[in-house]
């Protein structure tokens, strides 16, 4: 089943855990470490996915087959093969980052999108019907979507400017099987209908990483907890000098004051005593009976009748000689319940890290400590006293064919990266896929028609040469250079590129802004042991 049950093998790990200087692991973790991994690989066999942390990310490289990803590969190049004055290149990214599918262009626009109040629009009928519906107003902020109750709130839970847009997506009948219902930004209905069905194969195959990634937040909102992997009520040291004899350390000479030696005293204290790490007990894994305890979540179960709502993002990563690095990304945190990364092409490129962290627990009243010591919180729990109360948890590479899905209680982030071979080009192609949480609706495509003018105008030419059933039959008759006046002169809607371009710079800053926000918002929990238990 793999080397983590091959004794040999088994035993050299364990000697070069323990061999590791500047490591405080102990034969226990050892022991319990390999016991863990013992219980993910036998996991691994019935769901072909791992559970990386106790946030519950998870990683797989064979939920996804190869023919899925070459179907995925043939699917997105029109998109890429398109003139080099259509590339949309990130803002902000250096001619690095092409867009080929990104829910900040023709998103939700309060005061300018068109919504339909009592009907909705599929795929099909997207584009005849657009600029259908009534103008949205700017929303008043009694009026925003119920928020779940947080312990720190920001001042600005909503954007009252721009949404993005998800597309909904069906269960279509067989367990597991899904169907886009309403379009995405930048993909055709028609056009790219090969795309939306490859988008279909890979949402099958991130649902059940999704409800093993939820299931664990459900169960904690029935107040459901697993027990702590390892206990700790009492700050320990070994060597602990300050209980020593007297004779160890600095001794004070004839001509030294009270209070140098004192402060001497207590810097070889800080110096010499280390931080007894706690020792877990034996890894005993959970039993079928204990994993279906309490709820469990199963996105087709829960949702097969009102389906689900998913923003959908393609971006290619290009360096080259001259630009030969990927700076990496900031820390981010989307108000949407989960999210899953596949990369489906990768070459020249050093390993590209996701990057993970949470907030701490900072109620510590339970462990005893010594008075004004503060250095165990970073020796055991990663984290400074009067600090942000913020752990790492660790980076997961997302190498090409892996899909990983996290939730979003952690902020994520992209490492730099940059090309394996300097003198030459190389490029990371990913989808990003943002589930919505599905107990709350949000205004997705189906209630806005297409505000893309290009479509809207394609339609219509269309219609010109009889090969669709979209107006504009009257234009028929008239030279080239009328028609694109005609098209030209339509304001307001549907909207052009260019407009849609302006538009996403503002909500590039106003993301920007809140992104810093909730950033400084994260990081305000802090370690303060002021209550907590202490011995003298």
């Amino acid at each position: 089943m793999g080397p983590i049950f091959n004794p040999d093998i088994v035993g050299k790990w364990r000697a070069e855990a323990l061999a590791v200087e500047n490591i405080d692991i102990t034969e226990k973790m050892v022991d319990w470490c390999i016991a863990e991994l013992q219980h993910k690989a036998k996991d691994f066999e019935e769901t072909w996915s791992i559970s990386v942390y106790d946030g519950d990310v998870v990683k797989s490289d064979q939920i996804v087959p190869e023919s899925l990803k070459q179907a995925l590969k043939a699917a997105a190049a029109p998109l890429e093969q398109v003139p080099a004055r259509e590339q949309d290149w990130r803002p902000g990214y250096h001619g690095t980052v092409l867009d080929l599918v990104h829910p900040s262009l023709f998103p939700l626009i309060y005061g300018h999108s068109k919504i339909l109040p009592d009907s909705s629009v599929g795929l099909d009928d997207c584009i005849s019907r657009s600029g259908e519906g009534q103008i949205i107003p700017v929303p008043f902020e009694e009026n925003t979507p119920p928020r779940r109750a947080l312990e720190y709130e920001t001042e600005y839970q909503y954007s009252y400017s721009f949404q993005w847009l998800p597309c909904n997506v069906e269960f279509d009948g067989n367990e597991g099987a899904v169907k886009i219902v309403s379009y995405s930004n930048k993909l055709h209905p028609k056009r790219h209908r090969d795309l939306y069905a490859v988008l279909e194969k890979l949402i099958e195959r991130a649902i059940p990483l999704w409800n093993r990634a939820l299931t664990p937040l459900a169960r904690q909102a029935s107040n459901i907890f697993p027990p702590p992997r390892i206990e700790y009520y009492e700050c320990e040291y070994d060597p602990d000098p300050e209980n020593g004899p007297e004779t160890d350390g600095p001794q004070r000479a004839d001509y030294e004051t009270e209070r140098r030696w004192q402060a001497a005293r207590t810097a070889w204290y800080a110096a010499t005593r280390r931080v007894v790490q706690p020792e877990p007990d034996v890894f005993v894994p959970p039993t079928k009976e204990q994993e279906r305890n309490g709820k469990v979540v199963d996105l087709f179960r829960d949702y097969a009748d009102v389906g689900l709502q998913i923003i959908i993002k393609l971006e290619n990563i290009h360096l080259t000689p001259e630009k030969p690095q990927y700076k990496g990304g900031i820390w981010r945190n989307e108000h949407i319940c989960a999210s899953a990364i596949y990369c489906y092409d990768s070459d020249n490129i050093t390993p590209s890290q996701l990057a993970f962290r949470q907030q701490s627990d900072t109620d510590t009243s339970d462990i005893t400590h010594r008075k004004n010591q503060y250095g165990w919180l970073r020796a055991v729990f990663g984290c400074s006293w009067l600090k942000p109360a913020v752990q790492n948890v660790g980076k997961v590479e997302t190498r090409e064919g892996r899909l990983l899905v996290w939730p979003n209680i952690l902020q994520h982030r992209v490492e730099p990266f940059k090309l394996a071979d300097e003198s030459k080009p190389g490029h990371r192609k990913i989808v990003a896929m943002f589930l919505v949480d599905p107990a709350i609706k949000i205004i997705s495509t189906a209630n806005v028609p297409c505000q893309q003018a290009a479509w809207w105008r394609d339609a219509v030419l269309d219609e010109l040469e009889g090969s669709s059933g979209y107006g504009g039959k009257g234009l028929a008759g008239l030279p080239q250079e009328i028609k694109d006046q005609i098209f030209n002169d339509v304001d307001d809607f549907p909207i052009s590129v260019e407009e849609a371009k302006e538009f996403r710079l503002e909500l590039m800053e106003e993301r920007r802004k809140f992104a810093a926000l909730q950033r400084d918002v994260f990081k305000e929990h802090e370690f303060s042991l002021s209550n907590i238990s202490r011995s003298e």
